[in-house]
């Protein structure tokens, strides 16, 4: 069999099959997982994702499901649903990302608790993939700045009663969804000042991510891929390369999908090529620089 060049395949299944690969990887899945959870056969979802695949509403249906998406979001018209939608799409559309960025701080203080800049900078909180440094050096900086010290998937664990492992073997990943939002709930509700790090997958579900951001001053800790990896091995984890020839690219993916989320954050630190101490040190001194610049202290 021929196979298809990029002239010959449909734009509408090209167009599917990026959304669900930019889905797939904002939700931290690899492809054999996601068909695994989803009841699929692995080879059918790389044929969708390559734009190749004549995917039936069922397949997808299932695909939504453990994407925890709605069908109109996989297939591109989750703004058409309603007038009010298709006016304010329109409203939107075309604008550049800085406008956008605005009209989203405006909504969430009309429909969300207002939170003062002042009150935010209370909880700083620290996001980004494994192995970029959240738990090591979110403990310094509480320490430095005597302020407890979260770490939500520890709260998650707590509100769970079982493991975050458990909890997706048992429960399933909207599920831990949920206790995901419920853990950042509690830990607003009992920490006014705080320091937290944050499961790498928080920017997958945009309420929990919009909570963090208006309650939350974040900072984006950044690393390169081979980094995020080797850190995660050298801490004796070695799942993420176990079993798994095409990690490297799975985290890359993951990476990639996830960056314009992650870059919704206050602040971005790289932390590549850097050791423990002079991370700490230089993301010490990056944030005395946010409170020079906006005259607004932390703690």
């Amino acid at each position: 069999m021929t196979e298809l060049t990029e002239q010959d395949k449909d734009p509408f299944l090209i167009a599917l099959g990026e959304r669900l690969k930019s889905l797939r990887g904002r939700r931290g899945f690899t492809r054999k997982a996601l068909a695994q959870l989803a009841d699929v056969s692995e080879r059918h979802v790389a044929n969708v994702e390559s734009g190749v695949g004549n995917a039936s509403i069922q397949f997808l249906r299932q695909l939504a499901q453990v994407l925890n998406c709605t069908l109109a979001e996989m297939i591109g018209d989750e703004t058409a649903s309603s007038p009010e939608w298709l006016m304010i799409r329109e409203i939107l559309r075309g604008r550049p990302e800085d406008e956008l960025a605005k009209a989203r701080v405006a909504l969430a203080g009309i429909f969300d608790t207002p939170t003062s800049d002042s009150a935010r900078r209370q909880r700083v909180a620290l996001i980004g993939l494994r192995g970029a440094g959240k738990s090591s050096l979110g403990q310094m900086l509480a320490d430095h700045w005597m302020v407890p010290f979260v770490e939500l998937g520890r709260q998650i664990e707590k509100i769970a009663g079982c493991s975050i492992a458990e909890i997706h073997a048992l429960y399933g990943p909207n599920a831990y969804r949920r206790y995901e939002r419920r853990a950042l709930e509690e830990t607003v509700r009992n920490f006014p000042r705080a320091v937290i790090a944050t499961p790498g997958g928080v920017v997958s579900d945009p309420a929990t991510f919009n909570l963090l951001l208006s309650h939350c001053y974040t900072v984006w800790l950044k690393a390169s891929p081979e980094e995020h990896m080797g850190r995660v091995v050298a801490q004796g984890d070695t799942r993420p390369m176990s079993g798994n020839k095409e990690a490297m690219e799975d985290l890359k993916q993951i990476l990639e999908s996830r960056a314009q989320f992650y870059s919704k954050a206050d602040q971005t630190f790289d932390t590549s090529e850097m050791t423990q101490e002079a991370s700490f040190v230089g993301l010490l001194d990056s944030l005395r620089n946010a409170v020079l610049k906006q005259d607004k202290a932390f703690f």
